[in-house]
């Protein structure tokens, strides 16, 4: 007989257009049999809702729904930081590349509603901007992930900014960069510029007082001086100065080495680049996740994780407290941007046709 698989009542209607699904007082369900899994045999009971009539299972609420390799998700969240490159992963695991590319998105976009779900909503810190340079599709396609830090290294956001390619190129370079103008378009000049307003207006609320560190980049005084309706005090430090521990860009500083030292996507002559831009930010997401709330802020010390010391969560949370319930994207606020890296609308100019999330079987 193989084992009922029920870890519990379910916390509410999955169904979004259901009243049930935010409202606890009209939540009625009853329980209505169970089927059986084909992968592995295990019974998984099902539900009834009582306001809306309509069916769903206990898997519905498991992050691992609609998957039929489940064991993978805990480590690919380990993998992705690991500088492994999908193909790679695949042969270990035995499975096609595409279907690696599909969960890693998939624990992506459950990182980012992890994290806007526990993230404070007013920063207790001073803040340290950054963009960090990396590539989509080529050395033709460079852009920024801009990097929100606290003092405490936790992350408080990021965002895209997509750039022209810049520096010293030969002739038939050049001439080849026009060519990709000319057939897909020429990135905006303002992009840092709007990406910085975008990040810092999303961390610091309408109101809210911050003091921001970052180095002597044009566009960001700009940005800054265009969010009217918060307090912000910018402190500029040149990029030249000696990058240790007392600089005052050093929460930055250490977040990109972290980025660029466990993603094989931002390593320098890779062919392991994110091919779209979006891809990269899923795997941002995963990577702030783990370095907010899993990774020790000294290995040796074992001192607890960002989240820990300001006071976000109790105690360091392990991968499998991370993953261990499906989060709904309709039960939460999410502002502009993150909705739209959520349902995967984050384009890269050169890729067509532009593939997006659509909420039909999984999250």
């Amino acid at each position: 007989m193989s084992n009922l698989r029920d870890p519990g009542s379910p916390p509410h209607c999955p169904f979004s257009d259901c009243d049930s699904h935010a409202n606890p007082e009209t939540w009625r369900f009853k329980k209505k049999g169970f089927f059986a899994r084909s992968s592995d045999g295990d019974r998984v009971q099902r539900y009834l809702c009582q306001q809306c009539r309509r069916s769903f299972s206990s898997q519905t609420f498991s992050l691992t729904y609609w998957l039929r390799r489940r064991d993978l998700l805990r480590t690919l969240f380990f993998r992705t930081r690991a500088c492994s490159g999908f193909r790679q992963i695949a042969q270990e695991f035995g499975v096609s590349h595409s279907t690696v590319q599909r969960q890693v998105e998939r624990l992506g976009r459950h990182c980012l509603l992890f994290h806007e779900g526990l993230r404070p909503r007013v920063p207790s810190e001073p803040l340290v901007l950054d963009g960090f340079r990396t590539l989509e599709s080529g050395h033709y396609w460079p852009f920024d992930l801009n990097l929100l830090v606290g003092e405490s290294h936790f992350i408080y956001g990021f965002n895209d900014a997509e750039l022209r390619r810049s520096g010293t190129m030969r002739p038939g370079q050049r001439r080849h960069r026009r060519r990709l103008e000319r057939r897909y378009g020429r990135p905006d000049p303002q992009a840092t510029r709007k990406a910085v307003e975008e990040l810092v207006s999303r961390v610091v609320p309408e109101g809210g007082q911050a003091v921001i560190r970052s180095d002597k980049h044009q566009s960001y005084p700009r940005a800054l001086r265009r969010l009217e309706n918060r307090h912000i005090h910018h402190e500029p430090t040149s990029s030249k100065a000696a990058r240790t521990a007392r600089n005052p860009l050093f929460p930055i500083n250490l977040a990109d080495l972290l980025l660029r030292h466990g993603g094989a996507n931002h390593k320098r002559e890779t062919i392991a680049f994110s091919k779209r831009r979006q891809g990269a930010l899923y795997r941002t997401a995963i990577w702030a996740v783990w370095r907010n709330y899993v990774k020790w802020s000294s290995e040796d010390k074992q001192t607890a994780p960002p989240a820990v010391q300001l006071g976000v969560i109790p105690a360091r949370l392990s991968v499998d407290e991370i993953l261990s319930q499906r989060l709904f994207p309709w039960r939460q606020s999410l502002e502009p941007w993150v909705k739209a890296c959520y349902e995967g609308r984050i384009k890269t100019r050169c890729v067509t046709p532009q593939r997006v999330h659509r909420l039909i079987y999984a999250s």
